[in-house]
This record gives structure tokens, sequence and C-alpha cells, in this order.
């Protein structure tokens, strides 16, 4: 009976297939798939179909949304008449309740659902990126607030509309950092497409908030020095339409504003990266593999000579950088104030390209393996650092090329050229390091020279212990009379306290200098050479980070390249170049921070 049913089974392609001339093979019996198999396959294809089409369907959305703001902004910027300011923002309202709609259904509906979230990407959402998005949104609410107390001082001269839009953009910003804080690793299960078009179109009003706040900064900065010129040529003469009733006030607004204007941009590029990297996990199944990778802490262990260099890169900046503000700001920037500026770059950013092409060649003669898997944020990452990098990139050829078409023999001539030179080298150079950094797999040994390091330094204290013991035993002595038996047991509990606190104290102290000598003497010399480099070179980017993001500007300023390509061009180059550059730098820092811990 059983042979006659293994007989009437059809033969497989491969079977049909073979050549007549070919003996049969009855060792081998091809079968035919079963139903099952081929259900499951089937399954498995529409799966990946609908995960596409999803894909598709919410980029599509996402593209209208930014051509339809794009074209608010434009035709604010080139037509006042038509479209103001006021209709750009109505928009701007709409697109923010929508996606407050949305976070507030993902967090009360589709999150809580059974199996919604059954895995966590834990490469996304990092706790850096994490802690970045909670400072930006912060000075962004604040930032909101002293425009309403702005708006609220210039109440006669302002609609009162206007304090609408920044109390929609406080509830914005915060229910959207809550939203990241704890929802950034979610590998979404269930309503993918519904999932999907909220987060992209939360990506896309994002977007045109940060092209809003560019266009704004760029219009802020060109009635300033428009009326910096006036002042020059027409002094004493002040006409102003719209007086403010208390000055004090009115000024701390301002600088306020002023000063917290460049985390608003910050704030919607990192809310753009992260909400990137749930839209591709949506519907993600994370390999046993991936989801097992063990990944190192960061510990302050091991560096020596890197935050040493780093501070003093730290320090002499912020004195340079406090030197700039103060005479740059004056009616008259004088031309020394910017050969010192551009003298600190001159001089840091040879370090900083020399250290990563170092750090290259180090990668280039270990032995790591590359990290292969699939990884979302890794590659956005990638995308980010090269795109960000093309900001100061274009800004430089840019002033290279003025420069050279004018005088290049001049000092202050001579400075910036080589300054834009030199910037375009280290972005090469640093985002080299950083990306083959990033594709190499942590040092495993790390691990069990961390847990050797907590053996060597287990085995210590129970010297100790035994110590204090035959310490007390010592301090024994004849029993005496009450009153006088009181006071010398108080005077023995006090110092044992005393002598427990002090040796408890060394003891902690040998520990910790126990652990750290013995992390150090474990990492060979690649690891040691690398873990410097990477702390040096984040140092590096906090200060070249706070520097423009304060409002140093001297692009702008020296008036070299505003006199050659004219007043609006260079400002809207300056404008879309430097809010790339301060998110480029600040990324980087979470790029080197995470090749420090792999390493």
């Amino acid at each position: 009976m059983l042979a006659n049913k293994v007989s009437r089974q059809k033969p497989c392609h491969h079977c049909n297939h073979r050549p007549a001339s070919a003996a049969p093979d009855n060792s081998t019996i091809h079968y035919e798939k079963s139903w099952l198999y081929r259900h499951c396959s089937s399954l498995v294809q529409r799966d990946r179909q609908a995960q596409k089409a999803g894909q598709l369907f919410s980029g599509l959305l996402a593209m209208n949304v930014v051509f339809l703001g794009s074209a608010f902004l434009s035709s604010m910027i080139f037509n006042h008449v038509a479209i103001t300011l006021a209709d750009v923002w109505i928009l701007l309202s709409i697109l923010k309740v929508l996606c407050l709609c949305w976070i507030i259904y993902y967090l009360l509906g589709t999150s809580r659902q059974p199996h919604a979230v059954l895995q966590r990407d834990s490469h996304a959402g990092s706790i850096w990126l994490r802690g970045s998005l909670l400072l930006f949104g912060a000075f962004s609410v604040l930032l909101n607030v002293f425009e309403i107390g702005y708006s609220v001082v210039h109440i006669q001269c302002k609609s009162q509309v206007q304090l609408v839009f920044p109390c929609i953009e406080i509830i914005f910003v915060s229910t959207q950092a809550l939203f990241l804080w704890y929802h950034s690793k979610d590998c979404i299960q269930v309503q993918h497409n519904l999932t999907r078009c909220g987060l992209m179109l939360t990506i896309a009003t994002n977007l045109l908030l940060w092209l809003l706040a560019v266009t704004n900064d760029s219009i802020h900065e060109e009635i300033e020095s428009q009326l910096r010129d006036v002042e020059q040529r027409f002094a004493g003469n002040k006409t102003i339409s719209c007086t403010c009733p208390n000055t004090t006030a009115c000024e701390v607004f301002q600088k306020g504003y002023i000063l917290l204007y460049p985390f608003n941009t910050e704030f919607c590029l990192v809310c753009c990266s992260m909400l990137y990297v749930m839209w591709k996990n949506v519907g993600r199944r994370i390999s046993h593999h991936h989801a097992s990778h063990i990944k190192p802490k960061f510990k302050l262990q091991g560096v020596v000579f890197g935050p040493l260099l780093g501070a003093a890169a730290v320090i002499i900046g912020i004195c340079v950088f406090m030197m700039y503000q103060i005479q740059a700001t004056g009616s008259a920037p004088n031309r020394q104030i910017f050969v010192m500026y551009y003298s600190y770059y001159i001089v840091l950013l040879p370090l900083m390209s020399v250290a990563a092409v170092i750090g290259t060649l180090i990668h280039a003669m270990e032995k790591r393996d590359l990290d292969t898997l699939k990884n979302p944020t890794r590659s956005l990452d990638v995308i980010l650092l090269m795109g960000a990098a093309l900001g100061q990139i274009g800004m430089s050829y840019f002033s290279i090329v003025a420069i050279v078409a004018t005088d290049p023999r001049d000092l202050l001539n001579s400075f910036i050229l080589s300054y834009s030179v030199l910037l375009i080298f280290q972005h090469i150079t640093q985002n080299v390091f950083i990306i083959d950094g990033l594709h190499r797999q942590p040092f495993l040994e790390a691990i069990e020279a961390r847990h050797a390091g907590q053996h060597v330094v287990s085995s210590q204290p129970p010297c100790e212990e035994t110590a204090m013991s035959n310490s007390k035993q010592e301090l024994t002595h004849p029993p005496l009379s009450k009153e006088e038996e009181l006071k010398e047991e108080q005077n023995h509990e006090a110092h044992d306290q005393r002598r427990v606190s002090v040796l408890e104290l060394g003891q902690e102290i040998r520990r910790v200098s126990l652990s750290y000598i013995h992390t150090y003497s474990h990492l060979s010399w690649k690891r040691k050479a690398l873990r410097e480099i990477s702390f040096f070179l984040v140092l590096c980017n906090i200060i070249l980070w706070i520097m423009p993001t304060f409002g140093a500007h001297p692009a702008f300023e020296n008036g070299l390249e505003k006199s050659f390509y004219g007043y609006s061009t260079w400002f809207a180059i300056v404008n879309f170049g430097l809010p790339l550059g301060v998110f480029y730098r600040m990324h980087s820092i979470g790029g080197l921070l995470e090749v420090y811990i792999s390493a």
C-alpha cells in the first residue's frame, strides 16, 4: 500500500529536466514541494510586497507634503503680498495637529495592542541621541516661551493670533520628544501602513519646520546686517515704528531668542533622523544573532592623552570664541579678530586630520571582522555624515573660488584660503575614519578583560577586612570604672568609625586604581591609540559645534564672499551650509563615541 502511494507521487522539475541518456538515480527521489511550503512562501512574498507598497505610499505622502510646504515657503520669500508668514504658520499648525493626533493614537492605541512590539532595535535611539533630543527640545520650548513673551510685550503692534502658533509648537515639541524617548527603538508589528504614513507625515513636518527656521534666520540676519549699515550711515537718526514699553524685557527676549534659535533647527534634524529609523523598523523582524549581539558600554578608561589634548583645544577655543564675540559684534569688526579666529582653525584642523588618518591606518591593520548585519541606524548614520558634510564643503569651495579670483596674497584672504582647504580635507578624513569604525565589530576581548579586572579587584578586600579586624582587637583595654568605661567606649567607637571610614576610602581608591590600571594594561597599542584618537576628536568636534551654534559666523561677517557673490546669493549659501555644518559636528560626536565604545 505504501509503495503504491509513493509511485503515484508526481516528480518534481529536477526529474523532468534530466537528460534521457542519464541513468535514473534510485537513491534520491525529488518529490513535489508540499502545499504548506508553497502556501508559506506565497505568504512571505505577499508580506514583502505589502511592505514595499506601504513604504512607497508613505514616501509619496511625505514627498507631496514637503513639496506643498516648500511652495508656500518660496511664495512667502518671493511674493510677500500673496503668501504671508501667517499663511505658512497656519499650514504648519494644521500639519502639527495631524501629527499630534497620530502620536497620541500610537501611544494610547497602537503600541498597547497585543504583540505590537515583540522586538526592539538595540542600535536605534542611542543614549547620546536621545539626550541631545531632550536638550534641544527643552531649548526649543524655551525659545517659544521667549517668542510668546516678545509678542506679549509688542501686543499693540502685533496680532493676538500670533500667540497661538508658539503654543502649538510647544505642545508639538514636548509630545514628539516624549514619543521618541520611549518608542524610538520599537519594531512595530501591527498597523504597518498607518504607522508608516504617520511617521512620514511627522518627518515631512519637521523638514518644513527646519526650512522655515533657516529661512526666518536668514531674513533676521539680513535685516540685522542692513540695520547695522544704516546706523553707520545715519548715526543719530532713530525712527522706530513700533516702540517697546519695557526696554529691559525686550532686550532679554531678543537676546534669548537669538541665542536659542539654532537649537530649534538641530531639534528638527535629530527628530527626522530618529523617525526615519523607526520608519525602516516598521514590520522588521530582527534575527536571533542580531538581537543577541552584546554592545559594550561607555567607560572612561584607557585614555590619557586624548582628553588632555582635547580639553586644551576646548579651553583655547572658548577663549577665542569669547574674544571674537566681543569684537565682531561691534559696528566695525577688526581684521585682527578674523585672523585670530582662522588661525585657531588652521592649527586645530590639521591635528584632527592627522589623528583621523592614523586611526584609519590602525583600522586597516586590525584583524577585526566587518559587521555585515543589516542595521538601518548605521546606514542612516553614514548617509547623514556624508550629506551633512556637503554644507561646509560647498561653502569652502565657494570661498576658494572667490579668494583665488580676487586677491589670494592678502593676509586675511590667505588665512581664509588655508582654512577652506583644511576644512575640506578634515571632513573627508574624519568621515572615512568614522564610517570605517562603525562597520567594525567590537572587541570581544574587552568584556573578558573587564571580568578579569573585576576578579583581580575582588580578591583584595578580604586583606583589608582582616587588617580592620586586627586593628579592632588591638584596641582592647582592661576594665575601668563605669563612667570611665562609658567614656572609653565612646572614644573607641568614634575612633573605630573614623578608622573604618578611612580604610573604606582607601579601599575604594585602591579598587578604582587597580581596575583602571588592569584595564589599561590589557589594551593593545592599537586599541589605546583608537580610544585616544576618538576621544580627542570628540572634544574637538564639541568646540567646533559650540562656536558656530552660538553666533560665530565669520563666513558672512568678513565681507569677502559677500562682496564677490552678492548679498542675497551669499546669504542663501551661508544659511544653507551653516545649519548642515552644525548638524555634522553634532552627528560626528555620536559616531566617534560609537567608535570609542567599539574599541
